[in-house]
């Protein structure tokens, strides 16, 4: 995709504040525990290799991804620490998991058998690294029973080729108040790592959610996500043991102002009409910047104050109701502070009836994204 350098348009990512943010929890998290970066989905919309930066800064030993492609990516920018891809990658491609010392996510007897069936006519070069799945209850991928973990394990464990390298789990609820279902996600984990003989390297349970308000949670490594943006993993559920600082902002500008007289409608559908005169902004952004359609009735920050979005949003433009005249170029804060103001993330999510992490990970690459303390990159 094509990046629009040549519009006022922008995310503003602070990488300061993800290192501190990191440190934050840091200070609430067992100084035995190691933590890795979760930077899938370009570093859930900020850009997955400033991300990785702040993220060393903080003392992070490795990282995660969801895509192989993802983690190649990482290693091809100089990223060389520990990277673990949590979804599993079809066998025909493992060789470039081995050679590029990847970690890699088992989670059925299935997609294992596969790989014994190409082993031989992969060209791994040293020993590929495996973390098994459990599914203690989330109902996505991972053994769910002790006879199926306990055989997966065996045979990573005769095949010189495959390595155990770790083994986890994920939470559905950890980021609820009511603890009942997470207790026996908890409990389930515990009793399937119990079934066998030895533990390999890395035990892992807690995502942001876990770290944050479970400390009973297993393991030796955490995987910190959204946290490590600066965003409350429950919306507005819990409170925050620590203080979190939003290191994204999507900013724009004025490029239209007008005023318009009673009766005009506004874009397509004339789904708003002017009922007097209104002074209505036109600002360059829309639906293919990953901006949602459906937030048409939301507001942004001019100046400091709140102005409506009318009409519905454009692929590429959208139009706001201004109290007043002002002029071309006056800055548009759609995500971020504003003269003492603030739009978060998670107000715009409250409105799209959503979640925090789907508006940042929306955010197409169309838009630039400008690093502060840094030369501008993508």
């Amino acid at each position: 995709m094509i990046t629009g350098w040549h519009r006022p348009t922008r995310i503003i990512v602070d990488p300061q504040k993800i290192t501190e943010n990191i440190l934050s929890q840091r200070k609430i998290i067992a100084p035995d525990k190691e933590i890795f970066a979760v930077v899938k989905a370009n570093g859930y919309g900020h850009g997955d290799l400033a991300v990785a930066k702040a993220a060393l800064k903080a003392g992070v030993t490795g990282f995660c991804v969801a895509l192989l492609d993802e983690a190649l990516h990482l290693r091809e920018n100089g990223i060389t620490e520990p990277i673990l891809i949590l979804n599993m990658v079809d066998p025909q491609f493992l060789s470039l998991a081995s050679e590029n010392n990847l970690s890699v996510t088992c989670g059925n007897q299935e997609w294992l058998d596969q790989v014994l069936a190409q082993i031989n006519h992969l060209s791994i070069q040293k020993p590929l690294k495996l973390h098994l799945k459990i599914d203690s209850g989330m109902g996505r991928i991972g053994f769910f029973d002790e006879k199926s973990l306990q055989k997966a394990a065996q045979i990573i464990s005769d095949h010189p080729q495959l390595e155990l390298e770790g083994i986890f789990t994920h939470f559905a609820t950890a980021d609820e108040a009511d603890e009942e279902y997470y207790q026996h996600q908890l409990s389930t984990f515990k009793k399937l790592l119990d079934t066998l003989p030895q533990l390999p390297r890395y035990v892992h349970s807690s995502n942001s959610a876990a770290a944050l308000w479970h400390e009973a949670g297993v393991g030796n490594m955490i995987r910190m996500g959204i946290s490590m943006y600066g965003l409350n993993p429950s919306g507005s559920a819990l409170v925050l043991p620590v203080n979190l600082q939003p290191a994204l902002e999507l900013v724009s500008e004025l490029i239209q102002v007008k005023l318009v007289p009673a009766d005009t409608g506004i874009s397509y559908g004339k789904t708003y009409t002017t009922d007097c005169p209104q002074w209505i902004g036109t600002v360059p952004i829309g639906y293919a910047d990953g901006y949602l359609r459906s937030l048409q009735g939301f507001h942004v920050l001019v100046e400091g104050e709140l102005c409506e979005i009318v009409g519905r949003i454009n692929m590429d433009q959208l139009m706001i109701h201004l109290p007043k005249k002002f002029p071309l170029g006056t800055k548009v804060t759609l995500i971020g502070e504003n003269r003492g103001k603030i739009v978060s993330a998670q107000d715009v999510a409250d409105f799209a009836k959503t979640i925090h992490y789907e508006i940042c990970c929306l955010l197409s690459d169309r838009l630039p994204r400008i690093y502060l303390g840094e030369r501008d990159q993508k």
